[in-house]
């Protein structure tokens, strides 16, 4: 799952509000390797005010119109690689998804609110969409730091548990729901790392796993780097352990070194010796 950012206050850097850079760089994304492309407008850190409903929509209304298009005069990069690529908006207020989803034009709900009530499961039951169900506390623009867990894999699970049947109730199947562990989320170091080592106590779900590993604070804080762009190498240790505990998805800025990466890895677990 590759990233792009239509935001000019991006963690990472990498944000721009000019939808043509945007489409270039998921382009990019996808014929490096990229299954899914993962496009936000409004940046998560707790340090940048909310922007308002209506901006989040007329931010992204132009990349999804223009996004087949885009992959139609793409390439693919290999025969493993999901084609077409999926497309996932990473929101999480229902008067955005509901304005996005109507559209028809999204395959995956990437919310990040940690579904603090099932409107966006039955916005997404309606629509046909896949979810990808986050854990987190608190709204996703309000600091968590603060918050630790004496045992964050039985948290993870009892969250999920209950957000999945939850999200049932109100009318979305099973086998539309994505989990994601939700990294540097209301979560310290200790925690993230706890969730890096017992990731396979997910599996008990039966459902796809995404990990956000890409450039997160818990890899700064280990590789004492300040700068976001400068912790690929750790995100792709990150990636390719997530990968061998049972994540199905990983979810990254550098999508060409982690696909590259994962495609040697595969060889390893496959037991084959060859390229082809």
């Amino acid at each position: 799952m590759g990233i792009v950012n239509i935001n000019d206050d991006s963690f990472s850097g990498d944000g721009t509000l000019d939808t043509d850079i945007v489409l270039s760089l998921a382009k990019q994304m996808i014929e490096e390797g990229a299954d899914i492309i993962d496009v936000g407008a409004e940046s998560a850190r707790t340090n940048r005010e909310a922007i308002a409903d209506a901006e989040e929509v007329e931010r992204l209304r132009p990349f999804l119109n223009r996004f087949e298009q885009m992959v139609a005069n793409g390439v693919r990069w290999d025969e493993t690689q999901l084609w077409p690529p999926l497309l996932s908006v990473n929101t999480w207020r229902p008067p955005v998804v509901k304005e996005i989803l109507k559209t028809g034009l999204v395959d995956i709900l990437n919310d990040i609110g940690g579904l603090p009530d099932v409107s966006n499961a039955r916005l997404c039951a309606d629509a046909g969409s896949a979810l990808i169900l986050m854990h987190t506390v608190g709204p996703p623009k309000v600091s968590q730091t603060d918050r630790e867990w004496e045992d964050v894999v039985g948290e993870l699970i009892g969250f999920f548990s209950l957000k999945m049947e939850e999200a049932a109730d109100a009318g979305l199947p099973r086998e539309q729901i994505v989990l994601d562990p939700g990294i540097d989320f209301a979560k310290q170091r200790d925690d993230n790392l706890t969730v890096y080592r017992e990731l396979e106590g997910l599996q008990r779900f039966g459902r796809p796993v995404l990990l956000p590993v890409s450039r997160k604070t818990v890899i700064g804080d280990v590789l004492r780097i300040k700068d976001p762009a400068e912790r690929d190498a750790g995100t792709i240790a990150c990636a390719v352990s997530g990968a061998m505990r049972g994540a199905q998805i990983l979810r990254v800025h550098n999508v060409e070194a982690v696909a590259k990466s994962l495609k040697v890895v595969d060889l390893f677990r496959s037991g084959s010796s060859s390229t082809e």
